[in-house]
């Protein structure tokens, strides 16, 4: 029955003279989204609306999956495409779909008529009027409510005329592409999955960094990084990954460091390797997926020193959520089951027993210069030797 769907956005209707801009991102957008989907599509932007048109046959709950996934969108409306062949014919195409969607259920409705083409006889009161009577004469079942309907249908009259009564949500959010970009520090948690998806619904486009420590991780903790980078590239668009091999910084860190610190410490060199291939990818900011107070390397102390080594900003949409609330999230965009996947990463291999919670910069510099002889050549050493994959 349906051969479209008009596409609803929410933010971009309150840009200026730039909104155009915004719209063609997200035209973009659903056509990469589409890309996969069974069937062939064209999309279109018209007099402030953007109708995704079926050009083939099409699997009718792929591609409304496929919308769902594109930041942007606020609503996805199943729509009836029908020629303007006088308000006769509109009347009984009409009052078929609402028979076919309706043909028993106690409802009631209300006719919502939109009329864009000023050259069409009747005008929108007319419309809700005659449409109202013709399909109460057709459907004995469903009454009118002009307040609070069962029923919104939609009719829209451009030169062609768009009749719809169902909205589906979107996610919400902007373009991908409209915002920058940012180097989000990936691990196999729960959490920084979660954070990426937060960041690119603002519009910004994602590259990665993972820190791998073989042979303490092993290969299938690394495939389960990259799956967790293709959970959320279906969202975000195709992400760059840089996969760092950081085994012998940890082990110098931990030869060289009090045990206490060892996390914190490992954390400034982790951001300060992923802000050199933020700057090399043109990225704007670093994202990470910490929460205050979650663990001990994110406290507000810990924070603060991890920051004190960066010189672009570090983003970090999840700080002030708690862990529940994280993993909701998670389960929603299907990240969840691959993140719990026993695995272990760097992260959690060198944790020491009583790590430091209010660390003191000055004291974590003292210890850093015990680094000094090695830890510049191993740096460059993990940087020019790590693995770039583009994940889509």
């Amino acid at each position: 029955m349906y051969k479209a769907f008009l596409i609803k956005y929410a933010e971009i209707g309150i840009k200026g003279k730039n909104r155009h801009l915004f719209e063609e991102a997200l035209v973009r957008q659903i056509q990469h989204a589409l890309k996969d989907a069974d069937g062939t599509f064209r999309v279109v932007r018209e007099q402030g609306r953007i109708f995704v048109f079926a050009e083939t046959e099409f699997d009718y709950e792929e591609t409304i999956e496929a919308l769902k996934r594109v930041f942007g969108i606020a609503g996805i409306s199943p729509v009836i495409v029908l020629e303007d062949l006088g308000f006769d014919d509109l009347a009984v195409h009409i009052t078929d779909y609402v028979k076919k969607l309706y043909p028993e259920q106690k409802k009631t409705f209300k006719v919502n008529a939109r009329r864009a083409n000023k050259d069409y006889p009747m005008n929108s009161m007319e419309l809700n009027c005659e449409l109202g009577d013709r399909i109460l004469d057709a459907c004995p079942n469903l009454n009118v409510d002009v307040h609070h309907p069962d029923v919104n249908l939609t009719v829209e009259v451009r030169q062609k005329i768009y009749v719809y009564c169902e909205t589906l949500p979107g996610p919400g959010g902007m373009p991908v592409g409209t915002n920058g970009s940012a180097m989000l520090l990936l691990s196999g948690g729960i959490d920084s999955p979660v954070a990426g998806y937060m960041i690119a619904k603002r519009g910004v486009t994602l590259d990665a960094v993972y820190f791998h420590a073989p042979p303490y991780t092993s290969e299938r903790a690394k495939q389960k990084v990259i799956d967790l980078a293709k959970i959320v590239s279906r969202y975000s668009g195709p992400i760059r990954l840089h996969i760092v091999n950081f085994t012998d910084i940890q082990l110098y860190i931990y030869d060289k460091c009090p045990h206490d610190e060892l996390t914190i410490i490992m954390r400034r060199y982790m951001m300060k390797i992923a802000e050199h291939f933020a700057k090399n990818d043109g990225a704007l900011g670093l994202i990470t997926g910490e929460s205050i107070g979650q663990v001990a390397s994110q406290t507000m102390q810990s924070l603060v020193c991890t920051d004190e080594v960066c010189t672009m900003p570090v983003f970090r949409p999840l700080i002030g959520f708690d862990k529940q609330e994280i993993v909701d999230v998670s389960s929603k965009i299907k990240t969840y089951e691959t993140s719990v996947l026993p695995y272990e990463d760097c992260c959690t291999i060198f944790v020491a027993k009583h790590p430091v919670t209010k660390p003191n910069i000055t004291i974590i510099k003292r210890s850093e210069q015990k680094l000094q002889e090695k830890i510049d050549e191993m740096v460059h050493t993990a940087v020019d030797t790590a693995e770039t994959v583009v994940v889509e």
